[in-house]
Order: structure tokens, then C-alpha cells, then sequence
């Protein structure tokens, strides 16, 4: 053990070397850097800060409307915190409502340094759980873009709205750009530090608020470790496909502004033009959820960027199957990320772990303790399954309007199940609350997705558990068949019964043309029928 982890940290300072963290910078900015933080802290608006002061001239983001170097993005992000400072209560949090796009980075930047929190939602919201949501919250300004001025009228919100993007010249609020035509950007210091607020998933109900508390050393061990397990490179751009507003695309976009890589940003992921993006650009970085690399291996003429080095899968469980088909074509470049919103990234998986163990979501980041505990709170050893529980990393202080995780011996609860294999790596084997009993037997609907999801003529597929009057509960599937297949219930059904135990058998198969999705690839589970 003891010589492991001297061999880790030896690895540190050739990881750093790298990455290109280590670009010179002239001595009178150099000495303003540290004074960024001093004056915001440990928020967005600090990463930027500091990179304008290091690549001031270097792309700092590409999007529909062009690219904005970090000097020129840190203009727009000064100004705009004035703009925001003028108009916001001391109390009030600024809440954002965007896609992919610079005015989402602007806003994020502009109220983190306000000492104001800010509070990213989420674009498939409908119009009562967004004003659910901005209420509990205490969102007092909302930046938001012109497409969702409906959704937000019907949502009952009364405070300020800011146009953050804007289709249509004649729009009914001001937006970013005359904010910044009519404001002169003022220094100032906030009296405390800014919180982002990120939303959980959801995919059942309202999502909560979930509060971290940042500090440079809290963010450093994982930072040293994605630098040691995934090869992204200063200067080299970052296609980030999952919605900012979700922690995997949050973490990646200023992750990539404080490395300085420039960020490929789409309002609305299209795999072909994605593609082409990434060509055109000689992006060294794409960070995606699973279902956006099916959607990427189903453009059979798209380009397979040569300049690529690292492609990060996150968010929702990557199925063996496609991990390996995705290296089979894109090149042994595949990285996995496991989290949650409330503890951020806590295992990475790198290729060969991914080639070794198809599956595995990897091994714990430096700093970071993962037990895999039974219900009784016991440790459970290699093989075990049991609940996943993390202690380090992010400082998860609770949720938005009350609650916390379920904690045991100061390690918090995960809510997924898992085990470690005997090379101490983590596998992901489902939801705590996913499991069923089915006959007295322990049901674990991934298992069954997994095998499916392989099959030739599937294209995608959800399992579910659903209430049985004779066994309690029992298995469903939901199936999209792939173009010209003619795959039938009874051999879905043959299919998992003769590689997994009876119990496994989906009792229904509903033949669907799509699964109901999130803007982050998950599967929302009340929206499936049959």
C-alpha cells in the first residue's frame, strides 16, 4: 500500500507537465492571479478570472454565434456582474435557465462573483416545477433564454428576467448584450462566496437543490487525479455535449476554461454536426453521456477525429457492450466517470481498466474513501454487493429547502449498489431503489438491460420493475428495435432465459419507437407506458 502510494504521487508532477497546466505567464499578471481568488473564492467566476489573466488572447469557447477569446469573455463577464450587482437583492439567488451557450457561461461566471448564489435549472423543466423550484429556491433574477419565455410565464415567476439568447431581435425583456451596452463594469468585492446550486436528477418528481462547500483543497485531489487518468490537454479544445446545467457538463466546461481549452458548445446535441465540429477544430476532448455516443456510432459517414485523445462518458451507467463497440472505433480513448450531483466525480475508469473489466466504473480518486456497506453498516469484501458510500471530495452540506444523504460512520450514501472486484475496482450495479424482489428472489433490472442492450437487433432498452399481484413485483422491458428488425416478444423472452435465472425473465416486453429521455440521457420512468 505504502509503496503504491508513493509511485502515485511520484506520477504527479509528469501528469501536471502533461496536461500544459504549467504555461508561463508575464510576471505583473502572474501576481494579480492569486488575488482573484482572494476576491471571490473558490467559484466559477475565479477560474475565468485567472485564465483571462493567463490566455487572454487564447479561445476561450466556440458556439453557434462564433468564438469570444478569455479577454473578450472576461469583459462580457465584468460588465454583466455589475449589471447583475445594480439589480439583485443581497438575499436573492440568480437563477439560469439556458442551453449550451455563451450567454449560460457569462451568466454562471457574472453571478458567481456576486457572492449571491446561483442556481442552475434545468431546460426540460415544465412550467409548475419551474415555478415550484424558483420559489423554493428565492430566485430573484432568472437569466434565461427567449425559447422558454413561455414556460416561464405560465410558471407564475415575477421577478426580473434577463435574456440570456434571443432567436428573435424584438424580445420582451433585455437581454445579456444591452445589459452590456449600458453598464460600465465597476470592481467590487462580495462579503461572502457564491454557491452554485445544482439540481438532481429528477427522473421521478421534482428535483432537489443540491449545496456543496468548495475550497481549493477539496478540488485539488480530483484534480490531480483527472489529470493523472485522463489525458486532456491545455489548449486543445473540449467539445462538452451534456447540458451545462448538469454537474458532468458543468464540472468540464470550467474545468476546460481554467486549463484553457477552448469549449465546443451546441445548443442542441446533433451527433453528424458534432462530428464535424470536432473535426474542424482538432478537438483533443469530447465529454458526453452514453446515450450521445450511440447517437455519435450511428452516424456511419461521420468523420472519427484523429485529434480526439480523450472522449469522457458520465452521468448514466455505461453498458459494456457499448463501451466497447465506441473503442472499437473511436480508438481505445474512452474514459468512465462515476459521481452524483451530491459528491461529484468519485471513481474514474480509464481504457484499460475499461478492456480489462467491461463495466467497471473504475477505482476512487486520491483523497476520496469508498466502502461498499450492507444494511446492517458492515463493510462488506470484494464480490459483496451493498450500498455505495463515499467520504471526501465535495463537501455535500444538504439540500435546498431541507434534507440530506443517509450517512454512516461519516461516509455518505450513494443510494446505488455496488461491489469492488479483487483488483479494487468499482462496479455500479443499480439503484438501491431499482433492486425488486420477485418470488423472494433479489432483482437487479441492470443485469437484464445490460444483456439486452447488446443484442444486434436492439437499439435501446429500459428494465423496470412494476407491481405483481402473484410475486410482488416483477420485470418490464421497454425495447426500441433497431431499423428492419423484426425482434419479437417471446424471443426477448428466450433471449434472457437462457443466460440469466428464471427470475430475470421480463414477465411484459412493450415494443415502443423511442424511450422518453431527459436532456441528460436518463430515462424518465414515469413517462414510460405499455
Amino acid at each position: 500500500m505504502a509503496f503504491e502510494l508513493v509511485r502515485t504521487v511520484a506520477r504527479i508532477p509528469r501528469a501536471v507537465w502533461d496536461a500544459g497546466v504549467l504555461h508561463p505567464v508575464r510576471p505583473d499578471r502572474a501576481v494579480r492571479m492569486p488575488l482573484q481568488y482572494v476576491r471571490y473564492g473558490a467559484t466559477p467566476g475565479t477560474v475565468e478570472a485567472m485564465s483571462a489573466l493567463r490566455f487572454p488572447n487564447r479561445v476561450a469557447l466556440l458556439d453557434d454565434r462564433g468564438s469570444l477569446t478569455h479577454a473578450e469573455l472576461e469583459r462580457c463577464v465584468a460588465v454583466l456582474a455589475s449589471a447583475l450587482r445594480a439589480r439583485v437583492r443581497e438575499d436573492d439567488r440568480v437563477g439560469v435557465l439556458c442551453r449550451n451557450h455563451r450567454g449560460f457561461v457569462e451568466a454562471v461566471l457574472a453571478a458567481s462573483r456576486l457572492g449571491n448564489d446561483v442556481v442552475l435549472l434545468n431546460t426540460d423543466f415544465s412550467a409548475p416545477q419551474l415555478g415550484e423550484v424558483t420559489e423554493r429556491e428565492g430566485v430573484g433574477v432568472l437569466v434565461h433564454d427567449q425559447e422558454f419565455d413561455g414556460v416561464v410565464d405560465e410558471s407564475g415567476y415575477g421577478g426580473l428576467r434577463i435574456h440570456a439568447w434571443r432567436d428573435d431581435p424584438d424580445g420582451k425583456h433585455p437581454s445579456i448584450a444591452e445589459l452590456g451596452a449600458t453598464t460600465v463594469a465597476e470592481p467590487f468585492k462580495p462579503s461572502r462566496t457564491s454557491r452554485v446550486i445544482v439540481m438532481t436528477s429528477g427522473t421521478t418528481g421534482t428535483p432537489k437543490g443540491a449545496r456543496h462547500d468548495l475550497s481549493l483543497g477539496m478540488l485539488l485531489p480530483a484534480g490531480i487525479t483527472h489529470m493523472m487518468r485522463v489525458p486532456l490537454k491545455s489548449g486543445a479544445p473540449i467539445a462538452v455535449g451534456p447540458p451545462l446545467f448538469h454537474l458532468l457538463g458543468m464540472a468540464y466546461c470550467f474545468s476546460g476554461l481554467g486549463l484553457g481549452m477552448p469549449l465546443i458548445l451546441v445548443r442542441r446535441f446533433d451527433p453528424a454536426r458534432l462530428l464535424r465540429l470536432m473535426d474542424e477544430h482538432e478537438a483533443g476532448a469530447l465529454v458526453a453521456v452514453p446515450i450521445m455516443l450511440a447517437r455519435l456510432l450511428d452516424v456511419p459517414d461521420g468523420p472519427r477525429p484523429a485529434s480526439l485523445k480523450a472522449v469522457v462518458c458520465g452521468g448514466a451507467a455505461l453498458q459494456p457492450h457499448l463501451a466497447s463497440r465506441f473503442m472499437d472505433e473511436f480508438g481505445d480513448i474512452l474514459v468512465n466517470i462515476y459521481g452524483a450531483t451530491e459528491t461529484g466525480w468519485a471513481t474514474i475508469a480509464t481504457p484499460a481498466d475499461l478492456r480489462a473489466a467491461p463495466g467497471t466504473v473504475g477505482r476512487p480518486s486520491l483523497g476520496l474513501t469508498i466502502k461498499i456497506l450492507d444494511e446492517d453498516g458492515a463493510e462488506l469484501p470484494p464480490g459483496g454487493i451493498g450500498e455505495i458510500y463515499t467520504g471526501g471530495g465535495l463537501r455535500f452540506t444538504g439540500y435546498t429547502g431541507g434534507g440530506s444523504k443517509r450517512t454512516r460512520g461519516g461516509l455518505t450514501g450513494s443510494g446505488d449498489l455496488g461491489h469492488f472486484d479483487a483488483e479494487g475496482r468499482l462496479f455500479v450495479d443499480g439503484r438501491a431503489d431499482d433492486m425488486i424482489v420477485s418470488g423472494g428472489e433479489n432483482v437487479f433490472p441492470g443485469e437484464v438491460e445490460e444483456l439486452l442492450g447488446a443484442h444486434p437487433d436492439i437499439a435501446e432498452v429500459t428494465v423496470r420493475g412494476v407491481e405483481d399481484d402473484a410475486f410482488g413485483q416483477r420485470l418490464a422491458a421497454w425495447i426500441v428495435r433497431r431499423d428492419g428488425a423484426s425482434l419479437t416478444e417471446d424471443a426477448v423472452k428466450d433471449h434472457v432465459r437462457t443466460r440469466l435465472a428464471r427470475s430475470k425473465v421480463p414477465r411484459d416486453v412493450h415494443f415502443v419507437t423511442e424511450l422518453p429521455r431527459t436532456s441528460t440521457g436518463k430515462v424518465k420512468a414515469r413517462a414510460l407506458s405499455g
